[in-house]
């Protein structure tokens, strides 16, 4: 495969057709596996999300490849959704935007981070214990995961 190449910006209201986009084609492709069930982020407002939530794009030859919304909550921060366009995983854009959302909660003073995931996408849990998460319960469908952040405070 050659080299994908991909920048990251702050989604626009304009970006929400591509961020659409995006995340039905991360997400169909486990359709088979989730014997058709929809997962929740193929029927989102992404003009909505954009409009009230800190949403990022990931970008290659102006197509939206990638995307982070960003929840506040009191006490942690949650990823209410991170997904890859199918031909831009195995780049790094995965771990760049779990990278931009852990960096973004520290900024603002957070020292948890948070998401759910489907309970049979396996691969996705994998790899986010191999880059710290702790599962912290699950239920029929989802898996709850956590990590704790140190946050620079300034002297």
């Amino acid at each position: 495969m050659d080299q994908k190449s991909w920048k990251i910006r702050k989604a626009i209201v304009d970006d929400a057709k591509g961020l659409k986009s995006c995340m039905d084609l991360a997400y169909t492709k486990y359709l088979e596996r989730l014997k058709g069930e929809r997962l929740p982020p193929m029927d989102v407002d992404y003009e909505e999300e954009i409009s009230y939530f800190p949403v990022w794009v990931a970008e290659s030859d102006n197509e939206i490849v990638g995307g982070l919304i960003l929840m506040f909550e009191d006490n942690y921060t949650t990823i209410a959704n991170v997904a890859v366009r199918p031909d831009f995983q195995g780049t790094g854009l995965g771990r760049r935007l779990m990278d931009l959302a852990e960096s973004e909660a520290k900024r603002r003073g957070y020292l948890e981070i948070r998401l759910a995931t489907h309970v049979l996408l396996t691969e996705n849990i994998s790899f986010y214990h191999h880059l710290g998460w702790s599962e912290i319960g699950r239920d029929d469908t989802r898996v709850y995961m956590r990590k704790n952040i140190n946050v620079l405070r300034s002297t």
